[in-house]
């Protein structure tokens, strides 16, 4: 098993190589580079997934930037005006501030540390775009606090991503997640499974475990932060790695035996593994959740087309139901 400072170490490579390669280089050209740091491991490109943003900083007149970080650029200064408001909007009235955006683009790099579903190691590369967004302290429209200074309503996501952009493009790295760890630590949070713990259990249990590797066909979005007592609570969710729409699952309501037997080989055939149809159920919704008991209906009546490892799995899963 790979050290925490193995990581840590090639993290921090990672980071540095994101400063150095340009956002136009391409997936492509950062996979060659993450193969030149960890040579012992095979980085690929599995997904790519935009339209996001995040919050940026704040900019005058000219697009000089004033800070870098709108939220605490908003509390230090309302902090400098005795947390007066209107003396915040008295003071910087006119100047012309603007708040800034981050529109970004993640590229999911993947290598294989172990030949367990999630023996595997998760680079996050984040493609970024700053771009001017809405004014602040407009006359007719001042805010009465630190939310609607920050993140107004009427500052939706479309008008951003049209915005006037600020730079060139950049790229930096979001995280390096070493995933059977990352969900080891979120199982020792609660004593009972959570959904992406069985989730795994079931693509290892069914033949499409046995038919190729998890991180061939899915990412696991993964999230930390801090609950009141200040301890770390992970969340995790799988993420179909279809660069590209689902394939659509062509059967009707009340299709059974061998018309729904053929409905999901083909399905299963687009996407290129079996069972397709059972984890997509699951995450993108291309199948309904009905078609799982359509299923064992056609088992029960003797229509015998899923191995019984597969009829195992899908039982489970209507004995005890859960969803991303």
């Amino acid at each position: 098993m790979t050290s925490d400072s193995h990581w840590h170490h090639l993290s921090c490579q990672v980071a540095e190589l994101c400063v150095r390669i340009p956002a136009s280089a391409g997936p492509a050209v950062l996979a060659r580079e993450l193969a030149a740091l960890a040579p012992e491991l095979t980085f690929r490109q599995v997904l790519s997934r935009g339209g996001w943003y995040r919050l940026g900083g704040v900019v005058d007149a000219n697009n000089t930037h004033l800070s870098d970080n709108l939220e605490t650029w908003a509390e230090e200064q309302l902090a400098a005006h005795d947390d007066d408001m209107a003396a915040l909007c008295e003071d910087h009235a006119g100047r012309g501030l603007r708040a800034t955006r981050l529109t970004g683009r993640t590229h999911y790099f993947v290598a294989a540390t172990g030949a367990g579903a999630t023996d595997f190691v998760q680079i996050e590369i984040e493609e970024l775009q700053e771009v001017v967004c809405h004014s602040l302290f407009v006359a007719e429209d001042l805010p009465s606090g630190i939310e609607e200074l920050v993140d107004p309503r009427a500052a939706d996501l479309p008008c951003c991503t049209a915005g006037e952009p600020i730079g060139t493009p950049f790229l930096r790295l979001r995280r390096l997640t070493p995933m059977a760890g990352f969900l080891a630590r979120m199982r020792a949070q609660r004593p009972e499974a959570q959904p992406i713990h069985r989730f795994v259990q079931a693509w290892e249990a069914s033949s499409a475990g046995a038919a190729t590797q998890f991180s061939n066909h899915w990412v696991i979005v993964v999230r930390e932060h801090l609950d009141r007592y200040r301890q770390p609570v992970l969340h995790a969710n799988p993420v179909a790695a279809l660069n590209g729409a689902a394939p659509k699952f062509a059967a009707t309501f009340g299709m059974q035996g061998l018309a729904l037997h053929q409905a999901m080989a083909r399905y299963d055939k687009a996407v290129g593994y079996p069972m397709a149809w059972f984890f997509h159920m699951l995450t993108i919704r291309s199948a309904p959740y009905a078609l799982a008991g359509a299923v064992i209906d056609d088992v029960n009546a003797g229509f015998n087309y899923l191995s019984d490892r597969d009829v195992e799995v899908v039982k489970e899963w209507l004995y005890q139901p859960y969803a991303f």
